[in-house]
């Protein structure tokens, strides 16, 4: 079994087709996958999504490219956290590459989403873009490690990488592994040790190959997973296994349910 652990189910491209999204799930022994939320506003639908089928669980967060939307406080995200389906804080962090002027109410709405994810006790799912250098100061200065949590549809270097690492968090690979031009990021998913590994879609975006360019799904997690099998050389089974194990060991160790 595979665990897709980051996609957005609720977006149009996904949401009016869910019924099939989820049969191909099925078919392609996908037994779980992660809704992840990316502004409040959107969080009810997110939840309406996670509650169709009990493969599917919910985050609550605020993504850094959204600049007008209602912004998170830290009550309300511990307030939404509570609901069983949801088991993360998220998406958050920073996202500086199409940023201009100034970004300090990235840094703050980041600093908002950590201390939430300490105070619920819920992990983090943390986004960054050209931003690596502030994420991890942030994440250290915040008190990050304390929630742990996964660095999602990871690009950055392997010094990137092993500090998320030092600061507890998994490393998750995404389409992007299996693209041609992605060779210096192979390197990095042969080196990340295998109790921090996991593996996402991102759905609907970034479609892994032979699918690049279409509406990416649950379903496709398993060309990543096969990808790496390939990078690690292992087994899929071996890799299949481990980052199903990961992702439950990391969302549930707080009492989350994934049966609500």
């Amino acid at each position: 079994m595979l665990v897709d652990s980051h996609c957005h189910l609720d977006f149009p491209e996904l949401a009016g087709r869910l019924d099939q999204v989820l049969a191909d799930m099925s078919a392609h022994d996908v037994g779980h996958a992660l809704c992840v939320c990316v502004t409040l506003t959107e969080f009810e639908r997110v939840l309406e999504v996670a509650a169709r089928d009990a493969r599917l669980s919910a985050s609550v967060g605020v993504h850094p490219d959204y600049p007008d939307t209602v912004e998170p406080d830290v009550a309300t995200l511990v307030r939404l956290a509570a609901h069983p389906k949801v088991v993360a804080i998220g998406e958050t962090g920073l996202d500086y590459y199409r940023a201009q002027g100034d970004t300090e109410w990235q840094r703050e709405r980041f600093r908002v989403h950590i201390r939430a994810a300490r105070q619920a006790r819920k992990p983090l799912i943390v986004h960054t873009r050209a931003a690596s250098a502030d994420t991890l100061r942030l994440m250290r200065e915040e008190g990050a490690d304390r929630a742990g949590g996964v660095m999602h549809c990871f690009t950055e270097d392997w010094e990137t990488a092993r500090a998320a690492l030092d600061l507890g968090f998994h490393i998750s690979f995404s389409g992007i592994v299996t693209f041609k031009n992605a060779a210096s990021l192979r390197e990095v998913a042969a080196r990340v040790p295998e109790d921090r590994l996991l593996v996402e879609t991102d759905a609907p975006y970034l479609a892994p190959v032979p699918f690049r360019g279409k509406t990416n799904e649950p379903a496709f997690v398993r060309f990543v997973a096969g990808c790496l099998a390939e990078i690690r050389q292992q087994p899929p089974e071996r890799i299949a296994e481990v980052t199903t194990d990961n992702f439950f060991k990391l969302f549930q160790k707080f009492g989350n349910s994934f049966n609500a």
